[in-house]
């Protein structure tokens, strides 16, 4: 199938990463796939990352979560985009945390910078910054906490609870949304 849109969520690959903040795109991705049926997930080598198809309305979509580490998340995306022959301006569509946005916010952007993000950062060094994007927000780290340190930990209950509501509720909306109107 060559999908209609394909959807990245940017995180870590492995148990080790799997419940930090950091992986709030790839948990985002987990949602989608929830709220869609979407089918099983499989290993790509060839595009650098884990894949499965739902269908958001009558639009194919691929998920994929790439198997490189955040920082090169850019190499996995660039496969995809090159493989599926995709646009990344309305083809592709980016989610990932954000620490600048306030905890469970959700964000929609056609197009922008990557900030300080260095998954983003990578992806727009792959295909440009030409791409739709959502970003989650994780709310700020502690004054004098090391942000990647921080970025890289598990959240306490509280803070994983709101960023689930928001995962299973706020991104799934916003990315119907998104889809079915650049759909028509």
């Amino acid at each position: 199938m060559k999908p209609t849109l394909i959807i990245v969520g940017l995180g870590n690959p492995g148990s080790a990463y799997e419940r930090t903040r950091h992986n709030a795109g790839f948990r985002g991705l987990d949602a989608l796939h929830s709220a869609c049926a979407g089918g099983e997930w499989k290993e790509k080598a060839k595009v650098l990352s884990r894949v499965s198809e739902i269908m958001i309305g009558e639009v194919s979509v691929l998920l994929a979560k790439p198997l490189t580490f955040m920082n090169r998340s850019g190499e996995a995306v660039q496969k995809l985009v090159h493989f599926y022959k995709a646009d990344p301006s309305f083809q592709l569509l980016v989610i990932s945390d954000d620490c600048d946005l306030p905890l469970g916010e959700i964000r929609f952007r056609n197009t922008g910078g990557p900030g300080t993000h260095n998954g983003l950062k990578s992806v727009v060094e792959h295909v440009g910054e030409g791409f739709p994007r959502i970003r989650i927000g994780l709310g700020s780290a502690p004054a004098g906490t090391d942000l990647a340190q921080w970025v890289l930990s598990v959240p306490p209950a509280a803070e994983r609870e709101r960023l689930e509501q928001a995962l299973h509720g706020e991104l799934p909306r916003t990315v119907e949304e998104f889809v079915l109107g650049s759909a028509r």
